[in-house]
């Protein structure tokens, strides 16, 4: 059954975005940038892996010519947790106070930094800020300080949005915090530094690009949801014309570079066809919102057993967030195409603009993702990263906990739906 529309629908989006820097050599220039603000000491947050390419160190080095001190912290913890991120706001807090935070690197070490920024100028604890139910929910009482994002993967969009995603380790649950004073207020895309980028990481992270791009354009339309008071608005509205826009434009960057990228990471043209992707389906979903395959990653990532992705940390098991979302998107949309069939079938026309099409026009967006993925090297499912029939009512579980973004589905959902999503993702062809 389709989403309803309420006796008073709303009439209003909201659309929201940092201050972008796009180009090779942009990354040369945040000293610059952050003078302009009067900042004089600065924590450049990032991971080891990141850190031993050197970047995050220059990027520090150069900032000294402008006045400022800048440390670097390189204990980001790829997929972050509520231990790693409470570990790095001591950090933050111990060598503090800090004018402002570059997180450089990808989705962890941004959303790493925006907890620091957070819990460096804002009483409370981690969980306080969690969303509901599995935390407070509650909303920063203070400005936060300058952020600079600088991704060196494309795929998260966390550079443009207003989300910081973490696992809560004992709950074995990924969840995240969600409030528009943690956008950064200066995206900073250099397509030079995705240049090293292993081809697993640039097929794992590719695919959260895709689905942000994907979950946007056929979330439910921001004037099918209830009339919000203005205190009550949040950052994901509701599929709206600015989203949609650039939805449209990232499908049409991956349909060109996206295998390119996987297949010759040293191809330039293809590395900046998906940093401009990532970039724009973050100013997309950041404010749209996302929905199924996201709430299903969550717990396909916060369970993991014993699966060791290419291209990532060796020492430890884990499914990599983008991975994660691809895994279930074929039969999400399979379930959600009859709320908007136009919606997905532009999508497919976008995505994959020679394909040949199935017969059943409900097949089209999932075929064309599903080649794709293998194309790419994608697991089959959630069986090729270790789960089965067993653990199903484990993820539906932690699906249903994500009603955030299950709110942004184009039809209501429930158990047995994401039951029935699971069972067929088992595998995928």
């Amino acid at each position: 059954m389709n989403n309803t529309v309420p006796a008073r629908p709303e009439s209003v989006f909201t659309y929201g975005a940092p201050a972008l820097k796009f180009g090779p050599g942009a990354s040369d220039e945040i000293g610059f940038d952050l003078s302009q603000h009067g900042v004089r000491r600065v924590l450049v947050i990032t991971d080891a892996g990141v850190a031993a390419t050197g970047a995050p160190h220059r990027i520090a080095e150069r900032m000294t010519a402008f006045g400022i001190e800048a440390r670097v912290f390189d204990d980001v913890h790829v997929e972050p947790t509520d231990i790693s991120l409470r570990e790095a706001v001591d950090h933050a807090r111990a060598s503090g106070p800090w004018d402002a935070f570059v997180a450089v690197g990808g989705g962890s070490s941004i959303d790493t930094a925006k907890a620091v920024n957070l819990l460096s100028t804002n009483p409370g604890t981690l969980m306080d800020y969690v969303n509901a139910p599995v935390g407070r929910a509650l909303a920063p009482e203070n400005p936060l300080k300058p952020l600079v994002a600088v991704p060196t993967t494309t795929g998260t969009g966390s550079e443009s949005t207003t989300i910081c995603v973490l696992d809560v380790l004992e709950l074995k649950v990924k969840t995240g915090i969600s409030h528009a004073r943690l956008r950064p207020t200066l995206a900073v895309i250099d397509p030079d530094l995705t240049l090293t980028l292993p081809a697993g990481v640039t097929a794992a992270s590719g695919m959260d690009i895709l689905c942000h791009a994907l979950e946007s354009y056929t979330a439910r339309p921001y004037d099918t949801l209830p009339r919000k008071h203005p205190e009550q608005r949040v950052p994901y509205c509701g599929a709206n014309p600015i989203s949609d826009a650039w939805s449209e434009r990232a499908l049409h960057l991956l349909a060109r570079s996206f295998r390119t990228a996987v297949r010759d990471g040293d191809d330039p043209g293809a590395r900046s066809d998906m940093a401009l992707a990532a970039t724009f389906a973050g100013l997309g979903f950041g404010n749209a919102g996302v929905h199924i395959p996201h709430a299903n990653a969550y717990p396909i990532a916060g369970r993991v057993k014993d699966f060791h992705p290419e291209g990532y940390p060796a020492h430890e098991p884990m499914v990599p967030h983008g991975m994660a979302v691809s895994l279930t998107a074929p039969e999400a949309f399979r379930f959600t195409f009859n709320a908007q069939p136009e919606r997905h079938l532009r999508a497919a026309e976008l995505l994959a603009p020679g394909m040949d099409r199935p017969a059943d026009p409900a097949e089209v967006l999932p075929t064309a993702i599903q080649e794709l993925m293998r194309d790419i090297g994608m697991p089959d499912g959630i069986g090729g990263v270790g789960y089965d029939r067993g653990d199903i009512p484990a993820l539906v579980d932690g699906a249903m906990k994500q009603q955030r973004l299950l709110a942004t589905a184009p039809r209501e959902v429930t158990e047995d739906d994401l039951a029935g999503i699971f069972d067929r993702s088992l595998s995928l062809w």
